[in-house]
């Protein structure tokens, strides 16, 4: 009977909804019931309303705890009928789990989901290699949450094995790029195979972005003059520096330090030599002099063949160690000198 009503079921279209074994499991309980109730003795407590639902929920599920149990050939009979309905029940939901799931991952393969997400970093454009490198800095600190959104030639998800949603479809459409969730994101970038089709996708993804930090890697740097028409907050970067490009989707304006420190004419980098008189001496002392005195940031300092980068305060440096700083002007050793001699 079960089975019978899964098959008609499946013949009337019932059977791909999740109603169906919600159907079969209660067609088999109101007819059991009374069934049970006839083929039972009279002294038989298993037909009792507070006792059948009980063992109707464990018979059906196979679990048959022994506490219930029929004492008429005609209670076995339809024992096994409640049997067969609950295995029918079970392998309609279990078929149906297995299909939603299957269907879910050919979703997520195919690149056909929508992304439900915020303040994420979207990255328009896919170039083997390049942005598995890119994905992999963005999501090293976890910290950082990737939609990758690619054109139509990238068949299927080609990053499945890292923690990255994968969308598919024109970049020029806005339908696209909101089921990538553009529209909510906190970064955006455009990663496009010509500074041409840059140029296109950027001015969508404008269009499309609410806020978001908007980046665009271009191959001629000097095209940046026609992103500008586009909109002035948009950040252009050198698309043959990835990390530089990372750096500036997870904290915006980077780059533009970047710049500023290699433009001349502003606050450039230098180095200069601890004279080796002065001996050791510490990070702390070197900090504090170069700000007070002369408005100038330590960034490193090499100490024989050991470069340290933001070093602690706390650190101390051999004689004859090397400074790296932010200034206004270079300093000599013996300006250094004879600020630190003054300063003791």
């Amino acid at each position: 009977m079960p089975v019978f009503l899964a098959r008609l079921l499946a013949r009337v279209a019932a059977l791909g909804t999740w109603w169906t074994p919600v159907l079969v499991l209660s067609l088999v309980f109101v007819t059991s019931w009374p069934l049970m109730t006839l083929v039972e003795p009279a002294d038989s407590v298993i037909a009792e309303p507070a006792n059948y639902w009980w063992y109707f929920v464990v018979t059906a599920t196979t679990v048959g705890y022994g506490d219930l149990y029929p004492k008429s050939a005609g209670g076995h009979a339809v024992g096994v009928y409640v049997i067969v309905g609950g295995i029918a029940t079970l392998t309609t939901v279990f078929a149906k789990l297995s299909t939603a799931l299957e269907r879910a991952k050919g979703r997520r393969m195919q690149g056909a989901i929508t992304v439900e997400t915020s303040n994420h970093i979207v990255l328009l454009g896919y170039t083997p290699g390049r942005t598995e490198q890119m994905v992999d800095e963005l999501i090293a600190d976890g910290s950082s949450r990737v939609v990758l959104c690619a054109w139509d030639d990238v068949l299927t998800h080609p990053m499945s094995d890292r923690d990255v949603a994968f969308v598919r479809g024109d970049l020029t459409d806005d339908g696209v790029l909101r089921r990538a969730g553009v529209q909510r994101a906190y970064s955006v970038l455009v990663d496009a195979r010509d500074d041409n089709e840059a140029l296109a996708v950027a001015v969508t993804a404008d269009h499309v972005a609410e806020g978001a930090h908007l980046v665009v890697a271009l191959r001629d740097i000097g095209r940046i003059r026609h992103l500008r028409y586009v909109d002035e907050a948009v950040r252009c970067v050198q698309w043959h520096s990835p990390h530089m490009i990372t750096e500036e989707l997870k904290d915006p304006g980077i780059t533009e330090i970047y710049t500023q420190l290699m433009t001349h004419g502003g606050a450039d980098t230098y180095s200069v030599r601890l004279p080796e008189f002065l001996g050791p001496v510490l990070v702390d002392r070197c900090q504090t002099l170069l700000g007070r005195r002369y408005g100038a940031t330590m960034l490193a300092a090499r100490a024989g063949d050991m470069l340290l980068v933001n070093p602690s305060w706390r650190t101390q440096l051999p004689a004859g160690a090397v400074l790296y700083y932010v200034s206004s002007r270079r300093l000599t050793p013996d300006e250094l000198a004879k600020a630190l001699r003054e300063a003791d």
